[in-house]
């Protein structure tokens, strides 16, 4: 399970540490794609696959599902992680994120997001001060 939040920084050359704490859980291989509310989200191959098999079953002839295909699916960029734990971040993608040199990196479950350190710290706020009122919501749904 990736959990936790760790702040990195990425060199001149685009690369970024992967904390060593879950390193062997994320394995050799991951994929980077756009991932919501500005941040990228980082997948190890196996969780990518279970995530497109899904996606891939969603009816093509509604626009929205179309659309969201088009913006998760053809951001995505297989990548490898180095000797040294190390991952290269795709210009495109660097952009999209607004990643500076600090990179917030934050364990949700099955995934990482990555986040431009300023992003994050504004999101996190905004989201603590809501805490009490998602709770409430996913109380009634039976999850709390």
């Amino acid at each position: 399970m990736l959990i936790g939040e760790y702040t990195h920084n990425i060199d001149a050359k685009k690369r970024l540490s992967l904390p060593s704490k879950w390193r062997k859980e994320l394995g050799k291989s991951l994929v980077v794609t756009r991932g919501l509310d500005n941040c990228l989200f980082v997948y190890p191959l196996k969780e990518w696959k279970k995530i497109t098999e899904k996606i891939g079953q969603l009816p093509l002839g509604q626009a929205d599902t179309r659309g969201f295909n088009r913006f998760f699916l053809s951001g995505a960029v297989e990548v490898e992680v180095d000797s040294v734990g190390r991952i290269l971040v795709p210009d495109f993608l660097k952009v999209f994120a607004g990643l500076t040199s600090k990179v917030v990196l934050a364990g949700i479950y099955d995934r990482v997001e990555m986040w431009d350190e300023n992003r994050w710290t504004e999101y996190k706020q905004r989201i603590e001060g809501q805490a009490d009122a998602l709770a409430e919501k996913l109380g009634e749904i039976g999850i709390l």
